[in-house]
């Protein structure tokens, strides 16, 4: 099975350390976790923004006092 080794500063470490405590993880198994996450992260917010895009409209019927000026620039053009 393919390894990896990763280099902390001893600050870093520590706070590596303190993480996979708080969350009652061994230190391997939370380094492990923190890309399937972050990944699992990413889908999600792409997810939620398209499904915000598909509504947009919808809100801004509801919600017309909510309508943003047309010179300001969208988030994901910034």
């Amino acid at each position: 099975m393919p390894s990896l080794n990763i280099t902390f500063t001893d600050a870093e470490l520590e706070a590596v350390r303190a993480a996979a405590a708080a969350e009652g993880k061994s230190l391997k198994q939370f380094v492990h976790d923190l890309p399937l996450r972050e990944q699992q992260r990413v889908q999600f917010v792409h997810y939620a923004a398209a499904w915000g895009e598909g509504h947009r409209n919808e809100f801004d019927d509801a919600f017309p006092d909510e309508i943003p000026p047309p010179d300001r620039q969208r988030a994901d053009a910034a």
